[in-house]
């Protein structure tokens, strides 16, 4: 089946048929468009886009289920929970409810607790080289980090981009909290753009990851090459029983540069990716997928490429970050500067309930981050420090949004 296989792909749809099943059996750069990866407007050369969202819909059944979220959604800042925080990128929840951030261009982890806000250092990350978009990029908490306290990160250094995992002991005192860089896997292609970034342990307990291409295109359909794919490895950085090949940790490939991961309620694995020129993307990711790049960008239909659930113009979305929430993935824009959400209808092809909705646009500037926080709550991440955004008194914050 195509599902477990790095082969020919089926037309798409067949391919849509199949989605939802081999999802939930495992659960970008030319030199034209300098910097777009993580959405800079000018700089990128992109083409202008119209103010709609160009993600499909399929139509609503009158006879829908009523535990699906509704075709309109809502979102509100309710408050903030912190601020002047310096070129924030990866979050982690913590149980309890407090949050880690890691810096980009600081390489340092600091604590929000998440009911005050207040901010504790809980240390640099040695190894850490930042430059361009590279830098110290995601964080995530072990799946049993109540027995083992450790936490990962990945990473930029001078040769590679790496993940690796670190003891975290908060009654030591603020700033010597982490431990020594435990390396769970090394050898990620790097470069002053596209690094992906993202990590997170999946419903299955495995660590995820969402790599960028780091401006070689031809890496993302090399299968030997850990750029421009999403892997998936054990806690310590093995490959997983399961994967589409036994010996790799290559969970699907064809990206551009996927900074965006999260499950659903189905336990069904989707991922946000940069564009180029035209299209960004929302995936549902399919173990040994090919997702196209750099032969294909958005929906383009061809053999051999599974074609996105939703796309939109690249001035609108630049997407980072992506949480699931109230039946709905909710997506944050750099250059869009907004907060979308995409409701799901429960469709096995994966398709949107309704078309993707926008909000917050230009009130809070570029969002680079968001998470769950439980319930209707998200947090979201503010990215206005980071070279490439307008900074505004308080930049960056952590600003808690109700949603439905």
């Amino acid at each position: 089946m195509r599902g477990a296989l790095f082969g020919r792909v089926q037309s798409p749809a067949v391919r849509r048929g199949a989605l939802a099943a081999m999802a939930s059996a495992a659960l970008l750069l030319s030199a034209a468009c300098s910097g777009d990866g993580d959405g800079d407007g000018g700089a990128s050369g992109r083409a202008a886009g119209s103010p709609t969202a160009s993600g499909s819909a399929s139509p609503a059944s009158p006879s829908r289920s009523a535990d699906l979220p509704p075709e309109k959604g809502s979102a509100k800042v309710v408050s903030t929970l912190t601020e002047n925080l310096k070129s924030p990128w990866g979050v982690a929840a913590l149980p309890g409810g407090d949050l880690l951030v890691s810096s980009r261009d600081e390489g340092t982890v600091h604590r929000i607790d998440g009911e005050s806000g207040k901010q504790t250092l809980l240390g640099s990350v040695p190894g850490v080289s930042p430059a361009g978009e590279g830098g110290l990029l995601g964080l995530a908490v072990s799946s049993t980090f109540g027995a083992d306290q450790l936490v990962y990160a990945y990473f930029t250094t001078t040769s590679d981009n790496r993940i690796v995992r670190m003891s975290y002991d908060e009654k030591r005192p603020a700033g010597q909290q982490l431990g020594a860089p435990d390396t769970v896997l090394r050898g990620i292609p790097k470069g002053s753009i596209h690094n992906g970034g993202r990590i997170a342990f999946g419903p299955d307990k495995m660590l995820y990851a969402g790599t960028g291409e780091a401006g070689d295109t031809e890496l993302s359909q090399d299968k030997e090459s850990l750029a421009g794919k999403i892997l998936r490895m054990t806690p310590d950085g093995e490959p997983v029983h399961g994967n589409p090949e036994a010996d790799s940790v290559v969970y699907s490939y064809g990206h551009r540069n996927v900074q965006g991961l999260a499950w659903d309620a189905e336990k069904r694995l989707w991922a946000a990716e940069f564009g180029q020129n035209t299209w960004d993307e929302l995936n549902l990711i399919e173990p040994g997928g090919n997702y196209g790049w750099p032969e294909v960008e958005g929906r383009e239909g061809e053999d051999g490429f599974i074609d996105p659930v939703a796309q939109w113009k690249t001035s609108e979305a630049s997407p980072s970050g992506i949480a699931y929430a109230e039946g709905s993935i909710w997506m944050a824009g750099l250059r869009g500067e907004r907060l979308w959400r995409i409701p799901l209808s429960g469709e096995k092809t994966g398709e949107p309930l309704a078309d993707p909705q926008a909000f917050l646009e230009e009130e809070h500037g570029r969002l680079r981050t968001v998470v769950s926080a439980g319930s209707d709550r998200l947090w979201l991440v503010t990215s206005n420090t980071d070279g490439r955004g307008t900074q505004q008194d308080g930049d960056d914050k952590v600003l808690q949004v109700e949603v439905e």
